[in-house]
């Protein structure tokens, strides 16, 4: 749940219903690694047990990860406050971000969100429906062929479905078409969790009533007969994305729904491990920590990736952020999110998504980036979460393959380990104590080269700024989106074949051998 609708109580107490069933499926008993052990996130040294050795295997796993994997995915109103509303200036700062985090591939950027279905191209001679609240324009759209074009970007864009009306879908997707370019469009993406029509209110009337986009009770089968209407008067060539969503009980019905949709080329689901939307809810550090936060979640999508792949259809989590309804203040702005994303791209690869896009929001808790104009320049503000992109990026460049290990890691720690194209491994250590290191002693097969190795650091957990990667950081107020400062990376040669590592608490430390 993108988390910017509002709802009354009658109707909030219905979605906490709904979110307390979605979380039990996406956050529920969460598989362990080989030989993991579990304890809360602020455990002691006192208390945590010594960590043995690990072996990483030298037959990599599961399916390379491909070009664009990680990726964006802003409102349709929050493009023009990253990228600006000038097509030939369009935010330097922010073109390099998404860059950083899919360096030398073609990025895939999604425009949707809640803003997807309070959206509409101008239909001349109709009314605007009442719950839209945004106008693409000719400006807009000319912004976002200039962001695809510079970047060789591939869009996700959302089409508006609670409009309830073909004339507004096919408009909107004519001009994009036609205004953005054929080549740059990955996919249409119609409607944003559409589950949420006969629950949330899609506009206030006059008097400040809520009123729903469709009737309570609007399930799976209405959903499924409106999209095959919208997707008749779409134009042809463009590749279709559906049923934009995390709710358990709709993805349940893929393996009916897509043989019946030929033009659905891309599954997006929606995952967040937590939920602050109803008022009492408080989503913490050691919960967003949790390894229900970050396997559980991959666990709960794996299913429907299954299914995705045995249609021969691409699957991507296409909305991905820790905590629903904007974020939490104190866990979604600290470092907390940046070993948080770390892992969970990791557990993302591992059940075999095709890629993720991480939800920005203008204004909200978990804004990752926060953009500036101030004399005729822009500067860009990176919040703590957006390093742990960088590092993931770094970690797993296309055509990596995620290693096997063996071994028990310990309490707290997460190890994951890559093999690139051109044979280089990579071992990511996340250690996710608040306050106290590990020592981990690796083996690595077939290989006795000094390892580089580069740290994820901040002051603390709960951090909001001092983040560092490999000892450099982004500027305050960035211009040029690029990591500043003197690098301070360090060689680790092994002993008698193995490699021992130590990690800082609140940390983490990637091991990078070139073959």
């Amino acid at each position: 749940m993108g988390g910017n609708r509002i709802s009354s109580p009658a109707a909030l107490s219905v979605l906490a219903a709904a979110a307390i069933a979605v979380l039990s499926v996406f956050a529920g008993p969460a598989l362990a690694l080989a030989g993991e052990r579990h304890a809360p996130a602020g455990q002691t040294s006192a208390e945590a047990a010594p960590a043995s050795g690990l072996t990483i295997a030298s037959t990599p796993a599961g399916n390379p990860i491909p070009p664009g994997f990680l990726g964006l995915s802003v409102e349709p109103k929050g493009l023009a406050h990253y990228a600006g509303t000038n097509p030939r200036a369009v935010d330097p700062p922010f073109l390099q971000l998404i860059r950083d985090i899919a360096p030398n591939q073609s990025p895939v950027l999604r425009i949707g969100g809640d803003g997807t279905d309070w959206t509409w191209w101008p239909v001349p001679h109709m009314r605007r429906p009442p719950g839209v609240k945004y106008d693409l324009t000719p400006q807009w759209m000319s912004v976002a062929r200039t962001v695809a074009t510079t970047l060789h970007a591939h869009l996700i864009l959302g089409i508006n479905l609670e409009a309830d009306s073909r004339r507004v879908a096919a408009a909107e997707a004519q001009a994009m078409i036609s205004r953005i370019g054929r080549q740059a469009i990955d996919a249409l993406e119609i409607g944003n969790e559409p589950e949420l029509y006969g629950v949330l209110g899609w506009y206030r009337s006059a008097s400040g009533q809520h009123i729903l986009g469709r009737s309570p009770g609007y399930d799976f089968a209405d959903y499924a007969r409106e999209f095959a209407g919208i997707a008749h008067v779409l134009p042809t060539g463009v590749a279709l994305a559906a049923p934009s969503t995390g709710a358990p009980t709709w993805l349940d019905q893929l393996g009916t729904f897509l043989p019946a949709e030929p033009r659905v080329r891309l599954v997006t689901l929606h995952a967040y491990p937590l939920e602050n939307c109803v008022p009492g809810e408080v989503a913490t550090v050691s919960e967003l920590l949790s390894n229900q936060s970050s396997r559980g979640l991959a666990d709960g999508l794996e299913p429907y990736v299954a299914t995705a792949r045995a249609h021969g259809v691409r699957v991507r989590v296409d909305e991905m952020n820790g905590v629903t309804c904007g974020g939490a203040r104190g866990v979604s702005d600290t470092f907390t999110s940046a070993l948080w994303a770390l892992d969970t791209l990791f557990e993302m690869a591992r059940v075999g998504v095709d890629g993720v896009n991480f939800h920005t929001v203008t204004g909200k808790i978990n804004e990752m980036l926060v953009p500036s104009f101030t004399h005729g320049r822009w500067q860009m503000r990176v919040h703590p979460e957006y390093y742990g992109l960088i590092m993931f990026a770094q970690a797993a460049p296309p055509g990596s393959r995620l290693l096997a290990l063996s071994g028990t890691p310990a309490i707290g720690v997460k190890v994951w380990a890559t093999r690139a194209p051109d044979r280089t491994v990579r071992v990511v250590l996340i250690n996710k104590h608040l306050v106290h290191a590990e020592y981990v002693r690796l083996r690595i097969p077939s290989t006795r080269a000094p390892a580089t190795v580069e740290q994820l650091r901040a002051p603390s957990m709960t951090a909001k700024s001092g983040v560092t990667l490999g000892g450099q950081t982004m500027d305050p107020q960035t211009s040029t989106g690029v990591l500043a400062g003197r690098a301070k990376l360090v060689t680790l040669a092994p002993s008698a074949g193995t490699y021992r590592v130590r990690l800082p608490a609140a940390s983490a430390t990637m091991l990078t051998l070139r073959r």
